[in-house]
């Protein structure tokens, strides 16, 4: 099975805070699958993700992948 990011898409900047952990929950239960996947994901959209999501999309990811989606890019 190949994973989509479709649902993602749509609930990448809406503006409620359940939303965003909702969001960011369903990202890390994709990532128990399909890590890679959503860990591309999210290095190609968290300039616009918001924070909550992507602190919740990486919680099940190796310390140094962690490492590299929070870092801030210049």
């Amino acid at each position: 099975m190949v994973w989509r990011c479709s649902l993602a898409d749509i609930l990448l900047q809406d503006g409620d805070d359940l939303v965003r952990k909702g969001y960011g929950w369903l990202l890390k239960e994709a990532s128990r699958e399909h890590r890679d996947a959503v860990f591309g994901y999210v290095l190609g959209k968290k300039r616009i993700m918001p924070r909550t999501a992507l602190r919740y999309a990486i919680e099940l990811m190796p310390q140094e992948m962690r490492k590299e989606a929070m870092r801030k890019d210049a």
